[in-house]
């Protein structure tokens, strides 16, 4: 029996696999641990696997990839217009195995290893500048139920802290004022955490080829640039430019009809986090552009004539995507051409 496509639809601890053949017959089903996934397929070779772009597939695609399979990974919200009937992992299954047939279906590439620890580093970063951000908060609450105003800031509350904890005098009740230390030395400790993250990165940056480029965009800086190079992996699998700022969700939503095109705000599709990246990033670098003789200054100053400084920000980041997308693609180095006379 030869089976042309496995449907997996991949659960915590146990799996469900559908094969079926040319004509999309369902030859097989199975339900099986995790751990036997691997061996199961091996007795198909050559066959297609497909499986939703969740935690754990990029693992076992590399496993089966080793055994001869082609790996297809699709996003569930492609995946989902295909589930006939009551939902169940079976019928998960089978979807999975329908839509990875679709001549039009899009796919995700399998990330490497070294891609996915990248990609884990930045995740850890992230968490901890949350636990931060909500530790500064409720420090800030606490001084506010005694009545200490702090504004917003790490640099204020900073200063907030060493007047009220490091004076001659006790402000605080004495039980408070031991909570708010060991709240600040928590604070401490967060701060030295991501900044050993940010030198790692900045390591990883300039050890990188494809990092190293996206450097020399204003507004890159060493987190987007190891960021985006290990979300993107190999830039040849966008057409164009445009592709990556849509897959990031920076372009924006259609509602077409009758031929008649109507443009709304972005998409917000895609990675949330590098979206949020490039636009602190195109934000940062606004200021600095607007201002110089290029024709991103002269785009950016015509922008801001008739636009939103939000939207022109929006705007910046989708077009540092495509410059992304061009220097990945191409192995070139960003230069700011400067305006023709």
């Amino acid at each position: 029996m030869q089976l042309s496509i496995i449907g997996i639809d991949l659960g915590k601890t146990s799996c469900s696999l559908v094969g079926v053949d040319t004509a999309g017959k369902v030859l097989v089903r199975r339900r099986m641990r995790r751990d036997t996934v691997v061996a199961f397929c091996s007795r198909y070779p050559g066959s297609i696997v497909a499986m939703e772009a969740c935690c754990g597939a990029h693992h076992i695609g590399r496993a089966l990839a080793a055994k001869g399979h082609e790996i297809r990974l699709m996003s569930p919200e492609y995946v989902r217009p295909y589930v006939k009937a009551q939902k169940n992992d079976d019928r998960d299954a089978e979807a999975i195995a329908e839509a990875a047939g679709r001549p039009t279906m899009r796919f995700v590439t399998m990330k490497s290893e070294e891609q996915l620890d990248m990609q884990t580093l930045h995740r850890v970063r992230d968490r901890l500048v949350g636990d931060r951000t909500s530790l500064m908060n409720q420090i800030r609450s606490l001084l506010l139920e005694r009545g200490h105003i702090v504004a917003q800031g790490r640099a204020r509350l900073t200063v907030a802290l060493a007047e009220l904890l490091d004076g001659k005098e006790r402000v605080l009740a004495a039980r408070i004022h031991e909570l708010i230390v060991d709240m600040r030395r928590q604070w401490v400790a967060l701060d030295e955490r991501i900044k050993a993250f940010d030198a790692e990165f900045t390591a990883a940056a300039k050890a990188q080829d494809g990092a190293k480029r996206l450097l020399s965009i204003p507004g890159i800086g060493a987190l987007n640039a190891t960021a985006l190079v290990a979300a993107v992996g190999d830039a040849s699998t966008f057409a164009r430019g445009r592709d990556l700022a849509a897959w990031l969700g920076l372009v924006p939503r259609q509602v077409t009809t009758g031929g008649r095109p109507k443009l709304l705000g972005i998409t917000k599709r895609g990675s949330k986090y590098l979206r949020k990246m490039l636009i602190q990033g195109a934000r940062s670098a606004l200021p600095t552009l607007k201002a110089g003789d290029t024709p991103v200054g002269a785009w950016l100053r015509g922008l801001l004539s008739r636009a939103h400084l939000n939207a022109a920000v929006v705007a910046l980041a989708a077009k540092m995507a495509r410059t992304v997308w061009a220097l990945l693609r191409h192995g070139d180095v960003y230069k700011a051409a400067p305006v023709a006379a």
